[in-house]
This record gives C-alpha cells, structure tokens and sequence, in this order.
C-alpha cells in the first residue's frame, strides 16, 4: 500500500531545525499493517500504564507529585533526562538532514551535545541547591518574589504550549504515517496518553516513561548502527565510499558549505541550540527530582554521555542510509535522486536491515519517543501552573499539599485540551516559526537570566522584569520578521531580519538589557537584592538550606 501524506511540516524537521527541506507530497511504500509495530506499540502503552497506576500510590505530597520526591538515583534521572531530550524529531529529523546535506548537518548534534557541559558546569548543582520544584524557585529565592514569578511562569507556558503545538502536530503525522490512523485521532490519543501519566502518575510515571523511552531508543539504535557496521565490514573508508558513490552530491556530502553558507546563520544556529537547552524549563526542572547536588552533577554527566552517544549514533544511522537506502532500486528514481518521504528515511532503513520486525519495533519506538516528551513538557506546565502562579503568587503559599496537587491536576487536563485543539488548528501550518520561538526564549530569555541571577551580585528585581520582558519581546520579533515567518508563513516577498535563527543577536542583547536596567537600578528593592546574593551563594555553594527527598 502506498500511504501519501504532506510533509511541508517534514515532521518537526524543519520545524525544529528550519531545515531546507521542500515541501510537498511525498509517497512512502509500506505494508498495509505490521504487527510487530501494533504490538509493541499496544505493550509500551500498558506497561507505562501499569507504572502509572503503581505511581499514583507514591505521589500524595506536592514534592512527590512534582519531583518524585527527591528519590530519583542520578544515574536514573540522567536516563530520563535523556529521553526528554531526545526528541522524535533528533531521531527522524536529524537522520534525515545528515541523509540529506552529510557532514553539514552535523552542527545540530554537536551544538546539543556542548550544551550539557554548559549544564554540568554552570548550572545543574546549583540549581539543585537552590530550587524546590520549578526553574522559577532558584530566581524567586533572590529577588521580589510575586513579578518574578509572574514573568518566569509566563516565559515556561508559552515554551510549553508552543513547544506542545509542535510536538502534537508531529505526533499526528508519525503515527497517521507509521500506523494508518487518522491524524485527529493520533492527535486526541497521545492527548490523552499524556494527561493520564501526569494526573495519575505525576512525575514518578513521567521520568519512568522517559527511562523507558531512553532505553528502547538507545538500544534500537545500537542496533542499527552495528548492523550497518558489519554490512560496511567494519571498513570507515568502505562506509563513507559507499555513501558517496550513492548520494547525487557525490564527494560534497563529506565538506561543509552544503547545508549552510552563511557563518553567520550557522554560528548563530549553533548558539540557539547550545543555549535554547539550557533555558527549557521541561529540562532544568529534572535536577530536582534528585536527592542532592551531587546526583544532579552526576544526572548532567549521565546525560551528557547518553545523549552523545545518541547523536553519534544519528551520524551513523544517517551514512548508512546513504549507503542502504539510495543502493537499494526500489527507493530511487532512474537518476538516484530519492522517491521516499526523507523524514522517514531511517524508518525505511530499519525496514532493509531487519525487514518487518525491526521495522515494527522501531515505529513503536518512535512513538514511545513522542510520549515521553509531551509527558515532561506537560508536567512542567502544570507545575507553572500550580506552583508558581497558583499556590505561591495567588494563594502566598497558603495552600495545603492536597490542594496544589488537585491544581496541577486540572492544570495538566487543560493543558491536554489546549495541547489537543492547538493539534488539530495546526495540522497543515508550518510551526517552523513556533520552535524556533521556544529555543529563541529559552536561550535568551531564561538562560540569561538563569545564568546572571546565580553568579552575578548585581542583577535586580527591576533588571530582570524589564530587562527580561524586552529580551522576550525582541527574540519575539526578530522571529516574526525572518525568512521562516515573515515570507515563508505571511508570503512577503522579502524578510525584514535576514536570519531564521536570531541567537546571536538576542542573546548577547538580553544580557545587556539585564545588566543595563539593574546598574541603573537605584531603588530600596535593588539594595535588598544585592545584599541578598552572599547568603544566596552560599546556599548555591554548599547546599545548606536546600530542600530534601522526602520518605515515601
């Protein structure tokens, strides 16, 4: 059977990496139904619920509802760090972009491997240090507590949201593509997979879900990746020969200039991804679900080894479809070119290394991918939600533990619904623009801010709501008015910002704007703040005062 579908969105490939991808009908040849998929598929459902069930019993506190409270080994919460970090679309974008463009792509895995030594070093034990259940606990300890709140609960519900969008729009096309179902009915089906984790199991059923996840995408891959090893004979030179020699590129696959020919555009690239990562709230939340600064050190270490091996893998995967995929006549034209789906690309080799059963195993891994992804971003909505604008801006923390838990409850509900309506208004725009703007506010927006109120005595109230708020509305901007936005998506015949990705003009300008607004910063609150930051440091440093894990 073949399954047409369009893939202007190239499955949050080009939405996460605005990648030059043209859009169109694509055609993918595939089985009428595989049962290996639906099977695994059926069998990750009930185990994540069954975990969810057991999880419901452990997650009577807000501490444990939020952070499964404390309990999280840091071996285990770098697993599960991973897999909500390794995202469908790394998986099957990524794939296809080095499928595609070669070495070029390369920046992509490599600017979000450098990302956790930036999280190892500057942030992860501190944070852990400073922070309770929300990246906003770390800010708030230092500052006026009720705008900061405010401001920082704004930023993560708009990365969650849009970050939602994104996903659930991909979620809809994999599984309409992988398993034949109705995009809406794909869309409401994770939809409601996602709530169910977060309202039953809270974060305990989230980081098992990502642990699991994690582990079936590493060890499917794995697997790819020896079995293209041994095709190649274990021979680098017979590898890359073989991709070469099958790509229309020819020898051009193995320089850079392909894919990217601007420095600027590239560096620029690079430094979103880099610093998009350690802005995402989804992300920073997870080192409170540790013990203590020590095991959030060693869940940034366990990450950081994990996801590089991931993307070491991709790089493997992606050569390898090179050299399979384009060898194999059934899948070329009669001048080589390609005639499947790229997005799919690694979908297909799976199905030409191991035939139905490899191929069904890792649809369903893909799916456990999308899962354990919309799982943490829910959750991380919810504690905004519910912790920081709720119990703590609203009530001034008045609020019993059985009330904030029923609030992130019906927080993580309403985010589902939105989560689902946003899936369907979405189906066939191009959120290219959306995921840009995630990591355009998650790294010049959170991290600057996250970065300066942790290691720079000067930073103020004032300086971080203004400061914060023009960062906010220029990352805003200059995402509106580029080539993605303003002519792919509005239909302008020229962008008035020449760049997709404006980290490398937002960042360095939010960071003056936080130092400018709290020099200039004279008033009784600024003095409070300043004389604030050495019992701060402190606490950053040695970790006394910080909260603990708590007995289940």
């Amino acid at each position: 059977m073949i399954w047409r579908f369009n893939i202007s969105l190239l499955f949050l490939c080009d939405a996460v990496f605005g990648a030059a991808f043209d859009s169109g009908e694509q055609e993918i040849v595939r089985n009428e139904l595989n049962l290996t998929a639906v099977i695994l598929f059926i069998a990750f459902v009930l185990v994540t619920l069954l975990i969810t069930y057991y999880s419901n019993k452990r997650t009577q506190s807000a501490a444990a509802f939020f952070t499964a409270g404390g309990g999280i080994s840091g071996f285990q919460n770098g697993l599960a760090i991973s897999g909500d970090y390794m995202s469908a679309a790394a998986f099957l974008g990524l794939t296809a972009l080095i499928f595609s463009y070669g070495f070029d792509a390369l920046i992509y895995p490599v600017g979000w491997t450098i990302a956790w030594p930036v999280i190892l070093f500057l942030i992860a034990e501190r944070f852990r240090n400073l922070g309770k259940f929300t990246f906003t606990d770390v800010i708030a300890l230092r500052l006026e507590e009720k705008p900061i709140r405010i401001i920082a609960a704004l930023s993560t519900l708009v990365i969650v949201v849009f970050y939602l969008i994104a996903q659930m729009v991909g979620a809809g096309q994999l599984i309409q593509t992988l398993f034949g179902l109705p995009y809406a009915l794909a869309v409401i089906f994770v939809g409601i997979l996602m709530v169910c984790y977060v309202v039953f199991g809270g974060m305990h059923a989230t980081t098992w879900v990502q642990i699991i996840k994690a582990t079936l995408l590493l060890g499917g891959t794995s697997l790819m990746a020896l079995m293209i090893l041994y095709l190649s004979k274990f021979d680098l030179k017979y590898y890359f020969d073989l991709a070469i020699n099958n790509h229309p590129k020819g020898d051009a696959i193995m320089k850079a200039g392909v894919f990217f020919k601007d420095p600027i555009a590239t560096f620029s690239l690079g430094l979103a991804v880099t610093f998009g990562t350690a802005g995402l709230p989804h992300i920073l939340m997870r080192f409170f679900t540790v013990k203590d600064a020590r095991e959030a050190r060693k869940s940034a270490f366990y990450a950081t080894g994990f996801i590089g091996y991931f993307f070491i893998l991709t790089f493997i995967l992606g050569f390898g479809a090179i050299a399979f995929v384009l060898g194999d006549p059934k899948y070329v034209d009669a001048d080589g070119n390609f005639t499947g789906a790229t997005n799919m690309v690694v979908i297909i080799l799976s199905e030409i290394l191991g035939g139905n059963v490899l191929l069904g195993f890792i649809s369903a891994v893909a799916f456990a991918t999308i899962l354990a992804v919309v799982a943490g971003l829910c959750i991380s909505g919810a504690g905004a939600i519910a912790h920081d604008l709720y119990t703590t801006t609203l009530k001034k923390g008045e609020v019993d533990s059985k009330t904030q838990i029923k609030v992130s409850k019906i927080s993580a509900v309403v985010l589902g619904v939105i989560a689902i309506v946003l899936g369907f208004l979405f189906e066939s725009q191009n959120v290219a623009f959306i995921v840009g703007l995630v990591f355009g506010i998650a790294g010049s927006v959170n991290f600057p801010i996250i970065l300066l109120c942790i290691y720079w005595k000067g930073l103020t109230t004032r300086g971080v709501f203004l400061g914060g708020l023009l960062g906010l509305i220029a990352v805003v901007s200059f995402v509106i008015l580029s080539p993605s936005m303003w002519v792919k998506t509005f239909g302008f015949e020229k962008a008035i910002f020449p760049y997709d990705h404006p980290a490398i003009f937002s960042i360095p300008l939010t960071f003056f704007l936080l130092w400018f607004f709290s020099i200039t910063d004279k008033s009784p609150r600024a003095k409070i703040d300043k004389e604030g930051f050495e019992s701060f440091d402190f606490r950053a440093k040695t970790g006394i005062g910080a909260s603990t894990a708590i007995e289940h």
